[in-house]
């Protein structure tokens, strides 16, 4: 959980100078305070979640890199066949 710098006291002087009372500009302030924490830890990456991210894309790497070596191999495979299908297609009688 992320903590927001949020200056309740303030919040609540300005409140009560606009009329409001201490209990009433008490309550707003706190439900300001919630609602910005609040919206905070639900759109702000955490160290966590960066390392989960990191983690996942590295993951990505090393897939990445055994896909490339398969389709190397694959590629190899295939240049092999084609040569040798070339070679028998040439030795043939004409």
């Amino acid at each position: 959980m992320s903590t927001t710098t949020f200056d309740t006291f303030k919040f609540v002087e300005r409140l009560e100078k606009a009329g409001l009372s201490r209990e009433q500009a008490a309550a707003i302030a706190e439900a300001q305070k919630d609602s910005l924490s609040e919206a905070l830890d639900s759109t702000l990456a955490t160290k966590a979640d960066m390392v989960r991210l990191e983690n996942r894309i590295d993951g990505m790497g090393k897939d990445m890199q055994a896909m490339e070596l398969r389709l190397t191999i694959r590629l190899g495979a295939f240049f092999t066949l084609a040569v040798g299908i070339l070679i028998a297609v040439l030795r043939l009688p004409h």
